[in-house]
């Protein structure tokens, strides 16, 4: 499925609904401080890479990779390619890239967010191929099953098999 066929495989920017630019702002100091960094590790994706700024353990094992953080919540796979399209990969050469997003797709199918992560995957391949890509999967949603909850265990199944 390509990104004309499947959404989440289709680079689109975050429609600005609150009028302040604020995911256009992150954006460009996302490429404006890769400009200056010689980072070892980055992490791409959604609210759960930005909060992760936020944990000791940032600070202990990856400030110390000169690692960068390009998270940004509300993400999905389309958002995260968007990004990385238009920048944020030009002025770095990372040993590693940590893709963590594809629960904030919603109304995607589960082979949709698939799609998109591994056009993500394709993407960073091309762009930085020193890199090693570590994908993590999706956390469980909600503590009772319900569909969200199932439909990130299929991804995370479809994605480990498309990956291997």
């Amino acid at each position: 499925m390509s990104g004309e066929e499947n959404p989440a495989s289709k680079p689109t920017p975050v429609q600005d609904v609150q009028g302040d630019g604020r995911w256009m702002s992150l954006h460009h100091r996302f490429v404006a401080d890769s400009k200056d960094k010689e980072p070892e590790v980055v992490f791409i994706g959604d609210s759960l890479v930005q909060l992760m700024h936020q944990c000791e353990i940032w600070r202990e094992l990856f400030s110390p990779l000169h690692a960068l953080n390009f998270g940004i919540g509300g993400d999905g796979t389309q958002h995260v390619l968007w990004r990385l399209e238009n920048g944020e990969l030009e002025h770095i050469r990372p040993k590693i890239v940590v893709v963590w997003v594809g629960t904030n797709n919603h109304g995607h199918t589960a082979e949709q967010v698939t799609g998109g992560i591994k056009a993500i995957v394709q993407l960073v391949n091309e762009r930085q191929p020193q890199a090693r890509v570590v994908v993590l999967g999706l956390l469980p949603r909600g503590q009772h099953p319900n569909p969200l909850r199932e439909k990130n265990r299929q991804v995370n199944e479809l994605v480990r098999a498309a990956l291997a």
